[in-house]
């Protein structure tokens, strides 16, 4: 992850409304765009229940993928998610709130089109954040065994994407789409419809979950004879007085924008599917067979992979400035001395954290029966010394810091990630997790050697005062 300091985060200036018809209930829909805080991301609310709960549009929360990309947080669902998001991520806004009154977006034409102009009419402004990014450094990839459908994305300058569809019928082929560039987004693809094959609107109508589509919303692709049967259930469904093939094999009454428009419609839902991801991405993504369960398999492997990054990041810290405290000014304040004072300089300091270090030599003592031949730093003498430098943070609060020991309550989480050996430098980086509440101090803290992950913990601490004062 980084902080790209030649961008600020984006919202919309005023909130939006429009209205339109949920493909798959038939319900009127309303749906709001709202101006949202800096680091707020993109989330769905659904006025019309009670409490009007939000769902945050996060891989975590897709359960399945069934005729489209659907989000459900405690029991609350949002359907069809993808063509709105796409929006949002096309137009490069970072913050937004989506108000729904219905479970699902209106269908509007089947694209991003209508929801690109109108948070083009709200206007985008920038933020006081910058904006973060994660930088692809090397190729990622996801794939669906069952169905070939392949994901991956590699290093690159932008965000860019290519599709590349094999649907297996005459009538629609192989086809291919790209931008090179997420700002070619609104004039490329935000107009590509949703498209289905004919025994597939079948099956939805026979099921009667396909409510709110007719020509306009989707282009039909007559992948099997149109028989009289089906020819009237259409005319039905659709409202229609007649229905018929083009010669380029779809239904009448719709004209396609583009020939590839198919190919670009799976863009259009690789863009909106991996927007919940949750972060602006700098990468290429090569998206082979997409669809909604790969694109959103691939989001959570993502998803997981930024969240393991950010938990693992290690600080950076200048070791040539002078020091906050060096060893006198440690010893006034802490009451371990040698050989069981571990920390020997104090880097940085503020009231809700503390980076500390400890140059360590071969002749620390531990290492005469630690182990001979083979010398490793003890994890619990880690664990003491990030300790003690937690120990400078809690004493720092109080004007007499001589007259208080600090005893240790609790540890829990500790991970041990590398051995340390002598030569090594350790810097302990602690944060204070809470307010400090009578003397109790709970701080989580890390330890790094050459700007790797050693040693983690969670820290409970009592500060106590000495008897004899």
């Amino acid at each position: 992850m980084m902080i790209n300091l030649e961008i600020k985060q984006r919202t919309i200036s005023k909130e939006v409304t429009l209205t339109g018809v949920g493909l798959h209930t038939g319900n009127e829909v309303t749906m709001t765009f709202k101006p949202a805080s800096d680091n707020f991301g993109y989330a769905f609310k659904r006025v019309d229940l009670e409490g009007s709960p939000i769902i945050e549009a996060q891989a975590c929360y897709v359960p399945q993928t069934q005729r489209g990309t659907n989000l459900e947080k405690h029991g609350v669902s949002i359907n069809t998610s993808e063509h709105v998001l796409a929006a949002l991520v096309g137009l490069q806004i970072d913050n937004c709130l989506i108000e729904l009154n219905a479970s699902e977006p209106p269908i509007m034409d089947g694209s991003s089109k209508y929801f690109v102009e109108i948070l083009e009419e709200a206007g985008v402004v920038e933020q006081n954040e910058f904006v973060e990014e994660y930088v692809v450094k090397e190729i990622i990839t996801f794939k669906d065994k069952n169905t070939g459908s392949e994901l991956m994305i590699m290093p690159s300058d932008t965000y860019e994407v290519t599709t590349m569809v094999d649907f297996g019928t005459n009538v629609l082929g192989t086809q291919n789409a790209s931008i090179n560039n997420i700002s070619e987004f609104k004039k490329e693809i935000s107009n590509a419809r949703t498209f289905s094959f004919l025994h597939e609107i079948e099956m939805l109508l026979d099921n009667g979950l396909i409510k709110g589509g007719d020509l306009n919303n989707a282009i039909v692709y007559v992948d099997k004879e149109l028989s009289p049967e089906t020819m009237e259930k259409l005319k039905v469904a659709f409202g229609k007085d007649s229905v018929s093939v083009k010669p380029n094999g779809i239904l009448d009454n719709l004209t396609l924008h583009q020939p590839n428009e198919a190919a670009r419609h799976k863009l259009l839902d690789v863009v909106g599917d991996l927007a919940l991801i949750g972060t602006r991405i700098r990468g290429k993504v090569i998206a082979n067979k997409p669809g909604h369960f790969v694109n959103t398999q691939f989001a959570k492997k993502m998803a997981k992979i930024i969240k393991i990054e950010k938990r693992n990041k290690v600080p950076k810290f200048d070791l040539s400035k002078p020091p906050v405290k060096d060893i006198n000014a440690i010893m006034d304040m802490l009451p371990h001395r040698p050989p069981f004072l571990l920390v020997d300089k104090i880097l940085e300091l503020s009231d809700s954290h503390v980076v500390g270090l400890k140059n360590v030599t071969m002749n620390e003592p531990f290492f005469v029966g630690h182990f001979p031949g083979a010398p490793v730093m003890p994890g619990v003498l880690i664990v003491e010394a990030m300790a003690q430098a937690g120990g400078i943070l809690a004493l720092s609060m109080v004007p007499d810091p001589e007259n208080y020991l600090t005893y240790f309550l609790k540890i829990n989480n500790v991970k041990f990630k590398k051995q340390v050996s002598p030569g090594d430098t350790l810097i302990f980086d602690l944060v204070l997790d809470e307010p400090i509440r009578r003397g109790l101090v709970l701080m989580s803290g890390k330890a790094y050697v050459n700007g790797e992950l050693v040693t983690e913990a969670e820290l409970m601490a009592k500060i106590v005062k000495t008897k004899n004062v």
